[in-house]
């Protein structure tokens, strides 16, 4: 694999089961995309490569609601080595020390140490030192991915969509195992490798294969199970809950750049009576040497308290407190039977070639979901690459319940401008919810200025 100044990209994120691993990209929600290495560190050619970085920042939180800022210097240390295209390893965590230059509280953080203790006070949060290992390729018959899970999907996405470390406070490493033999394709994924919280799978028959052998474009008529198990024992408690889902994909067009396939589904609650929703759709992915889209739209029903996408962007904060008056885990609030229309588009373009990695002059991702009833939900991010790729602009945006009481806005922007081989600038700034131990979510405010320097062999 080619150590070009994006790749180092390749190994901070989780891609969702449909995209490759080239489409997903840091979350500015988190502060703490990566940026690039020089264009020059390291030349064409295979074997080892490496990086080293260290970033310094302040990061300053200013409470909403009420209470005195408080700020923090933040070093983030970080240590990339790519073995190759069946291996990587990306370790880096952030150590922030109390600054008494703004004084006070926040997020219920008075009498903290030099060390802010939320982000290191559980098992769990020692993950975070994990970025990302990965064992295998696309083309392994077994493969292994270990880390920070930023817009993750698994396979499918009908219980699994879009999912986000939300809670600035938890930390851990995720990780997924996919493996093929013959006709089935199966991923594993935990949400936390150290912690009992999200656990499923989906195991997927290639229909076609079954009853013809292998043929020269698999996939093009599968049948998909999938089931999720929510443990609520990391990350603060909250209530269990076990979902399941039944999926039918048909591929119906097939071009040299171009796909086009029907989709239809049944899932519920295994334990619950009259909780379960259906769903049919289509979807489309074109793909040229410089573009790279997917596009999904779908039709849903719900009933019971079951929906689609139920563990999305907003459920590691939805699972302490949910969007409505009630403020109770969205286990336990009240969601309303209807019909839904879901899209989804995540496209990625490049003025000169996609490449194998992360080198985008545009990416967009954007998912929402319209309820009958009233309710919409959006999130998306846009992020562009501009004066030959030393900067970098980024947007983010979640909103939930918006039509309803209660609404949930997150919003957040960050700007990283390269300016020597080895030294850059980053500015963050945005909107978080800090959980209290009653489960409340506090809204803070956070800025964050600083400088990195990086060394790629």
């Amino acid at each position: 694999m080619t150590f070009t100044w994006v790749a180092v990209l390749l190994l901070t994120q989780v891609p969702g089961a449909e995209e490759p691993a080239d489409s997903a990209w840091p979350s500015a929600f988190s502060a703490e995309a990566v940026l690039p290495a020089p264009p020059t560190a390291v030349g064409e050619g295979g074997g080892w490569n490496s990086l080293l970085r260290l970033e310094a920042s302040t990061l300053a939180l200013l409470p909403r609601g009420g209470g005195e800022p408080v700020g923090y210097a933040q070093l983030r240390p970080t240590l990339v080595v790519d073995g190759g295209g069946a291996w990587g390893l990306h370790m880096g965590a952030p150590v922030r020390l109390r600054l008494r230059l703004w004084g006070g509280e926040a997020g219920g953080e008075a009498g903290a140490g030099r060390v802010r203790k939320e982000d290191w006070d559980s098992l769990s949060d020692w993950g975070q030192v994990v970025r990302a290992l990965k064992l295998g390729s696309e083309e392994s018959a077994v493969s292994l991915w270990v880390g920070a899970m930023e817009d993750y999907s698994l396979l499918s996405g009908h219980l699994v969509r879009r999912y986000y470390r939300a809670n600035p406070d938890y930390q851990p490493a995720g990780g997924y195992l996919t493996s093929s033999v013959g006709p089935l394709f199966v991923e594993v994924f935990t949400s936390d490798m150290l912690g009992a919280r999200l656990v499923g799978a989906q195991a997927e028959v290639d229909l076609a294969h079954v009853l013809a052998g292998p043929l020269r474009e698999p996939g093009r008529y599968t049948l998909g199970l999938s089931a999720v198990r929510e443990w609520g024992r990391a990350g603060g408690q909250s209530p269990q809950v076990t979902l399941a889902h039944v999926d039918g994909t048909a591929v119906v067009v097939v071009r040299p750049s171009f796909e086009l396939h029907v989709l239809a589904g049944w899932g519920g609650r295994p334990d619950t009576a009259g909780a379960w929703g259906a769903v049919v759709g289509m979807g489309a992915d074109a793909l040229t040497p410089t573009l790279d889209m997917k596009l999904r739209l779908e039709v849903r029903r719900q009933r019971g308290g079951f929906r689609q996408g139920y563990f999305g962007p907003d459920y590691e904060l939805a699972r302490l407190s949910a969007v409505s008056r009630s403020g109770t885990p969205v286990m336990q609030a009240p969601f309303p039977e209807g019909l839904s229309a879901y899209g989804e588009a995540v496209v990625g373009w490049d003025g000169v070639r996609l490449g194998e990695v992360l080198q985008r002059h545009l990416h967009l991702s954007v998912g929402a979901e319209v309820f009958d009833w009233g309710r919409v939900d959006v999130d998306g991010r846009l992020a562009v690459q501009l004066a030959e790729r030393s900067l970098e602009v980024a947007v983010s945006g979640l909103a939930r319940g918006l039509g309803q009481p209660g609404a949930r806005h997150l919003y957040s922007a960050e700007v990283r401008w390269r300016f020597g081989r080895r030294l850059y600038a980053l500015a963050q700034g945005g909107t978080r919810l800090y959980p209290g131990a009653d489960g409340t979510l506090s809204p803070v405010a956070f800025a964050s200025l600083g400088m990195g320097v990086d060394d790629a062999r």
